[in-house]
């Protein structure tokens, strides 16, 4: 829904523990935390109380069209989440996850009727990376990108490039592979690191790696690749795959031109994928 509003909420605490994670001290505090009582339970009293129905009818009263569940892990806050999401589906109201993608076979079954796009990273090619950095496991990852998938839930996928750790080209074109087989209409985010958390010591990732990932992506036969976390780069914008017509230009958060009519390009009336006003 290019252009529109959405409401982007969260909560503490991840079933990961990235040592990259750019929004550590939501997702990890729990955890640095857990010996830590008195200031967990300070923090927790410090969140507001936000029910279901309160997000929804704010979203009502202000014409916000789609909601996201995002900051930390939606899987984490799973019933919260599916209520919300149950309610802002009966009232018209997109629900988006932007997820590691770590949630089991029942969840998807469960949030998936009221789920239209689903944002999962896919962090590493690597399950050595996976395994020492993010302290988790890729394979249910890959699987669960499959059952989104087939679910009929929109997916994109990110991956935060790191500098000497998952930005390989054959790692990215493994990834762009994969997802390829799945269907070359999956949008793929390559988005630029900035030390954080237990990774300060590795220098942030230059422009040129994004334009690396980039070409990769496209070679490969996504029709969709978008680099992120530095602006003013050619994979901001979105293309018609059939004619090459700009359909979306961004700048840095923000789509400043619409070249589409009811998801189909202006110029050639090729129907684009993805979920539009």
């Amino acid at each position: 829904l290019p252009g529109t509003e959405i409401f982007s909420f969260g909560t503490y605490g991840c079933n990961f523990a990235c040592e990259f994670c750019q929004n550590w001290d939501i997702s990890q505090t729990p955890r640095e935390l857990k010996n830590q009582r008195k200031k967990l339970y300070a923090l927790i009293d410090s969140c507001e109380n936000f029910p279901p129905e309160k997000i929804v009818e704010y979203c009502v009263k202000n014409k916000i069209t789609s909601i996201a569940y995002t900051y930390n892990e939606p899987a984490i806050f799973f019933e919260y989440a599916y209520d919300t999401a149950r309610l802002a589906h009966e009232a018209g109201i997109k629900n988006v996850f932007v997820s590691n993608g770590f949630e089991s076979k029942e969840a998807i079954e469960k949030i998936a009727p009221y789920l239209d796009a689903n944002n999962i990273d896919l962090k590493a090619w690597s399950s050595e990376f996976y395994k020492k950095i993010c302290h988790a496991k890729i394979d249910p990852v890959k699987e669960n990108i499959k059952r989104f998938y087939d679910a009929g839930v929109w997916i994109e996928i990110t991956t935060l490039l790191i500098p000497g750790h998952n930005d390989s080209d054959e790692d990215l074109k493994h990834i762009a592979e994969f997802l390829l087989n799945i269907s070359p209409d999956i949008p793929w985010h390559v988005t630029a690191f900035h030390p954080d958390y237990k990774m300060l010591d590795t220098p942030p990732t230059p422009a040129k790696t994004l334009i690396r990932a980039y070409k990769i992506g496209k070679s490969a036969g996504l029709n969709y690749v978008y680099t992120g976390n530095i602006w003013g780069l050619e994979g901001e914008n979105t293309y018609c795959p059939k004619c090459g017509a700009l359909l979306i230009k961004r700048e840095g958060m923000s789509a400043v031109e619409i070249n589409l009519k009811t998801g189909a390009c202006n110029m050639c009336g090729f129907k684009i994928k993805g979920v539009w006003t």
